[in-house]
């Protein structure tokens, strides 16, 4: 499977995040969220193809960002739990 970072800023005031967040949960099983806006994944799809799957549950205003990521990662502040998961799946 392949590691994809899930990125978005939802733009309309009192936008609703709960189905784009349900909405990502159902793409994968194996999904990690510390960050507000910010989801990292585990999925056999393209990034288009999660981009494309999502833009159903966005409004035309706001703003989604699909990566593959290559394996390397820093970071800091996290739970030891949070930076376990990073470190198994990226």
């Amino acid at each position: 499977m392949k590691t994809y970072l899930i990125g978005y800023d939802l733009n309309k005031k009192g936008q609703d995040y709960a189905d784009l967040i349900d909405a990502i949960k159902l793409l994968s099983p194996t999904w990690w969220h510390n960050l507000d806006s910010t989801w990292v994944i585990k999925s056999d799809s393209t990034a288009s193809a999660i981009r494309d799957n999502l833009m159903s549950h966005i409004d035309d205003n706001d703003e989604l960002l699909v990566v593959k990521l290559s394996g390397e990662g820093a970071w800091t502040g996290f739970s030891d739990n949070a930076s376990k998961w990073l470190k198994d799946n990226l």
